[in-house]
Formats: structure tokens, C-alpha cells, sequence
């Protein structure tokens, strides 16, 4: 599966997540070394961290789809709760039918436009899998 579905960035420093997923986990670092090489880091501190170094951030805020209860978790990760799309920081698109994981991203101070998904949903891919970004500015922090 692709990453976006159970893990999206919603503003500077808010993440949705499924909770299944949050650690422990073990991360690769892939970075240009000199000439041609490539230099490998393995990371295994806890999400938030990983986030926060790489970012250059204080702290992160990750979201838990379905505010962490594993059913309802469970239900909106099959209609794409977790997979959100940034159309601003703090401003996503989500599906309407991920009512609890909406209501926590508002609670959140995220701005949430929902779109119908009876249809979209069927084909297995949330908002920001249905997106294309032609052209995106540089957000200065």
C-alpha cells in the first residue's frame, strides 16, 4: 500500500495516522553521498522524533484516524480516513463518510472541506491519491 493511506502531513506539524502503524518502527534513510554514492541511515526512535529531526521542528502532532479506538480506526481506514489532502497547510479535503477522524481533525484546529465518496471510495484511493499537483509554490516557514 502506498504510505499516503495511512499516513498524511496536514499542516506544518500535524500528521494523520492510523494507529496500527505508529512503532515500533524501523526507518531508511536514503541520502547522495559524494560522487555517485548513496549514504544509508537506519532509524528506529519513535515516530514523533523521526518527524521532528527531519522537519526541524519542537514537537509534531500525529492524529489518529478513528481518535485511536481500533474499530472505528478500522472502518474509516476503508473509506481513506487517513489519507487526506493538504490543499494549504492546515486546510485539507477529506471524505465526508470519516465523520470521527473529521470531527478530530477540526477539534485540531485543521480546517476540513469534505466531498461525497460513495463513488470515489469504491476505486480504493482517498483525496490526495485522486490528486495531481500541476504547479506548487514554495512555503516559507
Amino acid at each position: 500500500m502506498h504510505l499516503d493511506t495511512v499516513f498524511t502531513m496536514v499542516d506544518y506539524d500535524k500528521f494523520t495516522i492510523h494507529p496500527a502503524i505508529e512503532g515500533p518502527l524501523s526507518v531508511y534513510e536514503v541520502t547522495k553521498g559524494s560522487g555517485n554514492s548513496l549514504k544509508f541511515k537506519h532509524n528506529t526512535s519513535p515516530l514523533e522524533e523521526i518527524l521532528m529531526d527531519a522537519l526541524h521542528l519542537d514537537s509534531v502532532e500525529l492524529i489518529k484516524c478513528g481518535g485511536g479506538d481500533y474499530i472505528i480506526a478500522g472502518r474509516e481506514q476503508w473509506n481513506d480516513g487517513s489519507n487526506t489532502l493538504a490543499i494549504a497547510p492546515g486546510v485539507v479535503v477529506t471524505y465526508e463518510r470519516n465523520y470521527v477522524t473529521n470531527e478530530i481533525l477540526d477539534k485540531k484546529g485543521i480546517k476540513v472541506l469534505t466531498i461525497p465518496s460513495s463513488e470515489l471510495s469504491r476505486g480504493r484511493g482517498g483525496p490526495r491519491c485522486m490528486s495531481m499537483p500541476l504547479y506548487r509554490e514554495n512555503i516559507n516557514l
